[in-house]
């Protein structure tokens, strides 16, 4: 790793404002090339540590949520970077192909699905000769178009389930959601037939029902605009299962200032999935809602509820879900939703059910506190874990210069 960290020091030295065309060119190709050997050596190294159940040292279950929380990977890229790893291993000519720079981190993740365990069986069942499919791909990725690849991957996949049973439409159904740093939304959704005509059965009334004269709205803002609007009748019914022991509600967090204040306050409020806002908007909401006091002081809320109540009160969690915002354990990036408030000290020992001895723990983390691993919130308000040994879990890349 020092060699490494000692080349790339030495590539990020190089001036290159004295390159002509050619060169600049000729360096970005030996430079995708130096990446896809990279990106081999790093989805082999994530399947070991998949098959090692290495995340389990840093109290997580999968590689998948160990590079979100470590190493700060989207959910997507991590997602994959996984599913790589565990293909690479089925086709050792495409692997070879990748390490020798000669395939995209992108062409694996289009092949990738041949390898899952239903199309191995289905494969296996018809006496497909994998190493010959293996084989072809790699020849394609290396001589054809990313598009050509993906179109040869689809005919495959076609081809390998032509007589077998209709399958679960609903199997097919997914939701990505991609949250940007102003808290925005882009989505993609796929549903089968039926879910979707659902879906447009639902939100059709509400876009022919908001139509006048005047409206200049695209048919793709109305339809989004019908989809808010179905969230809102949904959430106002009041008919959403429970959570966490509270019904579903918008939660915005502002100060007290920015609330009654008349200024615009960009970036003022926080909602309850972590988008700012301005306190103009947060009044907006406000308008059609109710509004909780937190006081983190002796004349506000009562935060410290002492000995004599063992459970959190609902406005006790509140407080906390305000001063925390999700999982603090190293590397968890659960949301409030998903978590218990945990006693730091047991309430059995004497813990008090207050503020300062609460923590927000995923379910999965929460177990893991109650079986060695410890917490402890420092002056400053930052959260340190550690390990049962006593060892700290750190997150972040490592530094490659301290190696």
């Amino acid at each position: 790793m020092a060699g490494l960290t000692a080349a790339l020091d030495g590539l990020a030295g190089e001036d290159l404002f004295g390159c002509g065309a050619p060169e600049l060119l000729d360096r970005t190709r030996a430079l995708v090339a130096a990446r896809n050997r990279l990106d081999a050596e790093l989805a082999r190294t994530v399947r070991r540590g998949e098959l090692a159940q290495a995340p389990e040292h840093d109290g997580l279950t999968t590689m998948a949520s160990w590079l979100r929380g470590h190493a700060r990977l989207s959910a997507a890229a991590a997602r994959q970077l996984v599913h790589n790893g565990r293909a690479l291993e089925q086709l050792p000519a495409l692997a070879a192909a990748h390490a020798g720079g000669r395939v995209t981190a992108d062409q694996v993740a289009v092949v990738e699905p041949i390898t899952r365990p239903d199309k191995l069986a289905l494969a296996a069942a018809q006496d497909v000769d994998l190493a010959g499919v293996d084989a072809t791909l790699t020849e394609v990725a290396t001589g054809r178009s990313h598009a050509g690849l993906a179109q040869v991957v689809h005919h495959y996949l076609q081809r390998l389930d032509q007589d077998g049973p209709e399958p679960d439409p609903t199997a097919g159904r997914t939701l990505r959601l991609a949250k940007h740093p102003d808290g925005s939304l882009t989505g993609r959704f796929d549903l089968d037939a039926v879910g979707g005509e659902k879906l447009q059965t639902a939100l059709e009334p509400i876009v022919q029902a908001g139509r006048s004269a005047s409206d200049e709205r695209s048919r793709p803002q109305m339809l989004a605009d019908a989809l808010v609007q179905l969230c809102d009748n949904a959430l106002a019914a009041g008919a959403l299962p429970m959570l966490r022991t509270v019904k579903p509600h918008l939660i915005v967090r502002v100060d007290l200032a920015d609330l009654a204040g008349p200024a615009t306050g960009p970036a003022a409020a926080e909602t309850g999935f972590g988008a700012t806002i301005s306190a103009t908007r947060a009044r907006w909401i406000a308008c059609d809602a109710g509004i909780t006091r937190i006081v983190l002081g002796p004349d506000g809320v009562p935060l410290d509820l002492g000995r004599e109540h063992r459970l959190v009160s609902s406005h006790l969690r509140r407080a906390v879900e305000a001063r925390d915002r999700g999982c603090v354990f190293a590397g968890c990036s659960a949301p409030t939703h998903w978590c218990d408030v945990h006693h730091l000290l047991e309430w059995i020992n004497g813990g008090a059910t207050s503020l300062e001895n609460s923590a927000l723990l995923c379910e999965r983390h929460h177990t893991k506190v109650h079986h060695g691993f410890r917490l402890a919130r420092q002056p400053d308000g930052r959260w340190r874990t550690w390990r049962p040994d006593g060892t700290e879990i750190r997150t972040g890349p490592a530094d490659l210069r301290a190696a």
